[in-house]
């Protein structure tokens, strides 16, 4: 039989979990490096913290000192949310875990050596990479935007001080004023997010200049919840919101970010707050480490290991796994999976079978959530989807409340399944 690369690396990645290692160095605690602070990060580093008791040496890096949740951002934009009540600190992880958490960024990674280069000049072993860096923007995706558009023409698709200038745009929009979208092409972070950003801008709008209008150029024929979307507009903010498609020109769109225009297929329209969600890639780390194909990192859906080198593994937004999408919940369930193997190869604990889970809930208006999720199984393939369930409409008012109550129990949940 003929041994592929991919049946090679599953070969190799189940061997390396059927015995613990040492450090790099050849002594001591092996040593997990996990890159990346968010949901499959943070959670990652504390649950091979938590589980190995002290027997591996775990370092977290992450630039960010307070890190804001992408998910509940739009919250925030609509009201709902305050900018303190989604932004979190990493002192429970080091004062608790014991993790070592180095804020600074990872420019370089020496496969050969099992290194990490940081900005800063230093330099950490892993016996185990674990990266998580979210997503990163395709140069030219939108002709006329790229990242120095980015204070005139915000994408707030990484949350904090983008997300604070967004909703500062908003505001400052005149009477009867046109706020635009450019909403990404697939694969991207979180598929119902731009329109649940449109709902509570919609929202936020509807209270402070109620005679503006949304326009969302959009390259895709359809997407996540739309008729669940498209209902609510309906009904909270009928005549408000116009999405132009790909059979309308939505994936022929320029913009000019010094003439605050868009122009859809050659018609230009002068706008008053653009919003550009560029299409995505994996975080710029896994480029540099050599691991990606195309725009994202092919795993290994058993243990979340990178399809190309072993001694890594891929988490959240910047995989290729699969069925997931790319969501915070999704990441979170695939750290716990990753932490697992990790703690497997490291120290020769028992790994169970992989299993995946995640939801997505929006809100389109005042006590009006939806949502959309599945269960997941690993196959040698691919982290393939095995259930699913999604909000119908009509639904009545208590249930979507009970739906919208329930998304914030789950970010109190996570965000201390993270954080602790």
């Amino acid at each position: 039989m003929k041994l592929t690369r991919r049946a090679f690396i599953g070969t190799t990645a189940a061997a390396s979990l059927s015995a613990p290692l040492v450090n790099a160095g050849g002594h001591g605690r092996p040593k997990a490096v996990i890159i990346g602070g968010g949901a499959g990060g943070a959670t990652a580093a504390r649950y091979i913290a938590k589980d190995s008791k002290g027997e591996i040496d775990v370092t977290l890096v992450e630039p960010s000192r307070q890190y804001y949740t992408c998910f509940f951002s739009n919250l925030y934009l609509g009201g709902f949310r305050s900018m303190d009540s989604i932004g979190h600190s990493y002192g429970t992880l080091a004062s608790e875990y014991g993790i070592n958490v180095v804020h600074d960024w990872a420019v370089g990674i020496d496969r050969g050596a099992k290194t990490v280069t940081l900005a800063g000049g230093s330099t950490l072993n892993y016996d185990r990479l674990i990266l998580s860096p979210g997503i990163d923007f395709i140069d030219g995706s939108v002709p006329g935007w790229d990242v120095s558009s980015q204070n005139a023409m915000p994408h707030a698709y990484k949350a904090g001080s983008q997300t604070e200038l967004l909703k500062r745009q908003i505001e400052s929009m005149p009477q009867g004023g046109v706020y635009a979208m450019v909403a990404p092409p697939n694969p991207y972070r979180c598929p119902p997010g731009p329109y649940e950003r449109v709902s509570m801008v919609a929202h936020l709008l509807k209270e402070i200049n109620p005679t503006a209008k949304i326009l969302i150029a959009d390259p895709k024929p359809k997407f996540s919840k739309q008729g669940l979307f498209e209902e609510g507009w309906q009904k909270h903010y009928g005549g408000m919101i116009e999405r132009i498609g790909p059979d309308f020109g939505g994936d022929n769109v320029s913009v000019d970010a010094g003439a605050m225009t868009v122009t859809i297929d050659g018609s230009v329209e002068k706008v008053d707050v653009c919003n550009v969600i560029p299409a995505m890639k994996a975080g710029r780390i896994c480029e540099i480490a050599g691991i990606t194909e195309g725009n994202w990192a092919p795993v290994s859906a058993h243990t979340m290991q990178s399809r190309i080198d072993e001694n890594i593994h891929v988490l959240g937004d910047a995989s290729a796994q699969g069925d997931m999408p790319k969501s915070g919940f999704s990441a979170n369930s695939q750290a716990k999976v990753a932490a697992m193997a990790v703690r497997g190869a490291l120290t020769g604990s028992k790994v169970f079978p992989a299993k995946f889970s995640n939801t997505c809930w929006s809100l389109v208006d005042t006590d009006d959530g939806i949502k959309v999720g599945a269960t997941y199984k690993a196959t040698d393939e691919k982290i393939a989807k095995v259930d699913g369930f999604v909000s119908k409409t009509g639904e009545d008012a208590a249930l979507r409340k009970a739906t919208y109550e329930e998304s914030i129990g789950w970010y109190a949940g996570i965000t201390s399944d993270m954080f602790g």
